[in-house]
């Protein structure tokens, strides 16, 4: 491992130097190789070797750095410095783009520092705050695109859109989805019965509330489902 991260930090250096060659780094990398100007079949398959092992090591070198700013994130995010977190997380993205946890992680700690940004200086913009939410929404949309049934992610989007974002009407399908994979998710069946209610679709609402009822094993729970019911018979009688 220490030869790899040598290796990867002599090749980091080289490549982020400001007015580094491309005869500069092919030198270094003889030096370090040992391969000069080869000629015959076996200097040249030597050298090929040589640098095909070079390539394995920084890869592997690559790899393992985001893994570490994976676990460094998640470290900070159980902490709740969700302001290091972020940082960590978007690093860990350059190595692993396409990894729909690390949008996930970013989603979430966009949404907890969106709760932080205050406007000290009493202006009365709120851009900073909207930003983060802005954040939070496209990581997640990231996260479900990569995997359409990724169920933090959708409950998620369902939370944002209802209670940050004033757009219900956003959160009913990716929670529709939600509830099609993990049908007794009793969290989402809330959340969506509030979406259904905030446009307008009482029945749908009342059957969502039905439906907790029939899942729940919770006192409190069910309580809240029979008032949040009774509320929209209420609602829907005038």
């Amino acid at each position: 491992m220490k030869k790899i991260l040598t290796a990867f930090i002599f090749i980091s250096l080289l490549l982020v130097s400001c007015g580094v060659s491309n005869k500069t780094v092919i030198r270094h990398q003889k030096m370090e190789e040992g391969v000069g100007s080869p000629t015959s079949v076996e200097e040249l398959k030597e050298a090929i070797g040589k640098y095909q092992k070079r390539v394995a090591d920084t890869q592997l070198a690559m790899s393992q750095i985001g893994i570490w700013y994976k676990i460094l994130g998640t470290r900070y995010l159980d902490n709740k410095m969700y302001g290091p977190a972020l940082e960590a997380f978007q690093q860990a993205l350059f190595y692993y783009p396409d990894n729909q946890n690390l949008y996930y992680y970013v989603g979430v700690c966009a949404g907890y520092l969106s709760h932080a940004s205050l406007d000290f200086d009493a202006t009365g913009n709120q851009d900073k705050k909207y930003n983060y939410l802005k954040l939070a929404e496209e990581s997640y949309l990231r996260a479900v695109n990569i995997d359409d049934r990724y169920t933090r992610a959708l409950y998620a989007l369902g939370v944002l859109y209802v209670f940050e974002l004033d757009e219900s009407e956003k959160a009913i399908p990716y929670l529709e989805k939600l509830l099609s994979i993990d049908t007794r998710h009793l969290d989402a069946m809330f959340v969506l019965a509030r979406a259904y209610y905030m446009n307008y679709e009482f029945e749908k609402a009342i059957e969502m509330y039905d439906r907790v009822l029939a899942n729940t094993k919770s006192d409190e729970r069910r309580i809240e489902a029979e008032n949040n019911k009774k509320i929209i018979l209420e609602a829907s009688y005038n």
